[in-house]
Formats: structure tokens, C-alpha cells, sequence
């Protein structure tokens, strides 16, 4: 057998291991988000946890996005603003158009994504710092912009949004209507740990296919893509699409759950954040915003306690934890490579 036969026999049965790993791991936080958490809830009487984990789960959805404009090599601080357009379109077409809230959520993030290309498309030719500084206006021109328009009722917002309905095909009820339920809240999160659960396999997907490899290669020298044919500017275009369709989702599902939505529900703050729980779960791995999201959110909350050091520390934290683990917290877990 030569060299080359005997390390290809090597690396197949490496690659099995991989994926037998990566499949029992999938299996196991089935288990835990749709199994464990609920039990855990219901036996501790905790029902308040449905919404801080419906919340967390929500977050995630928005920063996956953000996580795609960093596998392009680019700075999205933005995100806030596609989560207000998103929340505003599943309001007025529920309220207005009498259009089911299912229905709301794909066509909220097909509206952000297609306001995404508009943008994107002379943006994304700029360098990375300059298109970062072109996103941080974003989500302040989307909240003047909720604050002008008649239609999004500018200050007042708008409240009473109806609950979720209930869907049912030939007599089947697929999903109950949310307001018939005793507790919506746990309804809550089993959707929105679903559109999670969904989110992140998609994004997984692109990651190892040859669309996430040709991604991959802007990230690392646009030049010598677009040298060798790659089309690098349908490519950006096409990520900030999906990124924004990700923060329009997200949006809308949580202007569902607090049935009301200002202009101020998305605010520059909330863009930062979604870009830092990347930076904190790791940019490297695909899964890293979805921990990023948990550490960060319950981190703040457990610094309640430091009361007006609670900014402070959490700062500190941060700054601590990008030297330490310049990589991501994932990096402790998996020494060898990223896109994981």
C-alpha cells in the first residue's frame, strides 16, 4: 500500500468518527431543549424560564446571521435594524392585512433580505471597516424611520398584536391557536427553539457546502477569488440576504411574543450584542453565536447582583475573555479547526 492509499484509509475512518460525533451531539441537544428543559420547568415550577429561554433561542436566530457576514470577512452592525423591519412587517400584516402570523415570519425575512440586496449591493464592494461603519447607521435609520411613518403609528407603537392562530390541514390541528392555551409561553418556545433548530442547520449546510467554501474564500483573499472566477460580489450580496432574512425572522417572532412593537424594540445596542455573542461563542465555529447568546445573556443577568459594577464587570469580562480566547469559548472544545 502506498503513502497516499494509507493516508486516505486514515482520514476515512476519522471523518466517521466526525460525523458520529457530530450526529450523537445533535441527538443529545434534541434531548436536552426538547426533553430535559421543559421537564426541568415543569418540576421546578420556573414557568418564567420559557420566556428567558424563548429569548435566548431568538438571539441566537439574529446573531447566526451576523455570524454569516463574518464567514464573508465582513462586520455586520446592522442586525437590529432587519429585526425592527421584521417585527414591523408581521405587525401590520397580521393587524392590517389579516394575514396568519405563520405566514408573516417567511415573508418578514424575505422583505429584510430584499431591502438587504438594495443596501448590500453597492455597500458590500467597500472594504470591511468601511462597510462596518455603513451598518451601524442602519439600525438608527430604521428606528427614525418606524418613527415617520404613518403606517408603523411612530411613537406609540403598536400594541394589542393578536397571539399566534392555530393551523390545521383536512381536519388535523398541526399547531393550536396560542390564545386557547393556558400557558402560550412554553408554545412560545417550542417555536422558537424549532426556527433555532432549523436556523443553525441551515447554517451548517451552507458552511460545508461548495457555496460555504466559496464563501470561505472571500474571507480569506477576495483578489485571488475573483482572479480564479469567483463571482465575490453575487457571493456577499447573497450572504447579507440571507443574514438579514435570519434578523427579519427573529423579529417577527418576538413581536409575537411581547404582542407590541416601538421603534425603539431594536436599538444600536441590540446590533452590537448580536455581534458579540459571535465574538464570545467563537467566529470560527458554526454553532458559536448559539452559545455566545446563552453565556452572554444569562452572564448579564447573574451580574444583577453587582449592582452599579454590573457594567463594569461585564465589560471586563468581555475584554478578558476575547484575550484569553481570541478564538471563541468553543475553542476550548476543539483545538483543531473552525466551521464546525
Amino acid at each position: 500500500m502506498d503513502t497516499q492509499t494509507q493516508a486516505y484509509s486514515g482520514r476515512a475512518p476519522d471523518r466517521t468518527r466526525r460525523s458520529t460525533r457530530q450526529v450523537l451531539g445533535v441527538v443529545l441537544f434534541l434531548a436536552f431543549v426538547f426533553g430535559v428543559v421543559p421537564a426541568f420547568i415543569a418540576a421546578t415550577g420556573r414557568w418564567d424560564f420559557y420566556y428567558t429561554l424563548t429569548s435566548v433561542a431568538l438571539l441566537s436566530v439574529a446573531a447566526a446571521g451576523v455570524w454569516l457576514t463574518f464567514y464573508i470577512g465582513r462586520i455586520n452592525i446592522g442586525q437590529g435594524a432587519y429585526a425592527l423591519a421584521g417585527g414591523y412587517v408581521s405587525t401590520i400584516l397580521m393587524t392590517q392585512g389579516g394575514v396568519s402570523f405563520w405566514l408573516t415570519l417567511p415573508l418578514a425575512g424575505l422583505f429584510c433580505a430584499l431591502i438587504s440586496v438594495l443596501i448590500g449591493w453597492p455597500i458590500l464592494r467597500l472594504r470591511g471597516v468601511y462597510f462596518a461603519m455603513v451598518t451601524l447607521v442602519l439600525t438608527e435609520v430604521a428606528r427614525l424611520t418606524a418613527l415617520a411613518l404613518p403606517i408603523t403609528n411612530g411613537a406609540k407603537g403598536i400594541t394589542s398584536i393578536p397571539l399566534p392562530g392555530g393551523v390545521s390541514v383536512m381536519g388535523v390541528t398541526l399547531i393550536p391557536d396560542f390564545a386557547t392555551l393556558e400557558n402560550p409561553r412554553q408554545a412560545f418556545y417550542f417555536v422558537a427553539v424549532t426556527v433555532m433548530v432549523l436556523v443553525y442547520l441551515v447554517l451548517w449546510r451552507i458552511v460545508n457546502s461548495r457555496l460555504g467554501h466559496l464563501c470561505r474564500s472571500l474571507q480569506q483573499n477576495e483578489e485571488l477569488s475573483a482572479s480564479i472566477g469567483v463571482n465575490t460580489a453575487w457571493l456577499r450580496v447573497l450572504a447579507y440576504a440571507i443574514s438579514s432574512f435570519f434578523g427579519g425572522v427573529a423579529g417577527a417572532m418576538f413581536v409575537s411574543i411581547s404582542q407590541s412593537i416601538y421603534p425603539s424594540s431594536f436599538v444600536v445596542q441590540d446590533s452590537v450584542n448580536f455581534m458579540l455573542y459571535c465574538f464570545v461563542g467563537g467566529l470560527g465555529y458554526v454553532f458559536g453565536p448559539m452559545l455566545g447568546t446563552l453565556l452572554l445573556y444569562f452572564g448579564w443577568d447573574l451580574l444583577q447582583v453587582a449592582g452599579q459594577y454590573q457594567l463594569l464587570i461585564y465589560s471586563g469580562t468581555m475584554i478578558a475573555l476575547m484575550l484569553v480566547l481570541p478564538n471563541g469559548v468553543l475553542s476550548l472544545f476543539d483545538r483543531k479547526g473552525a466551521g464546525k
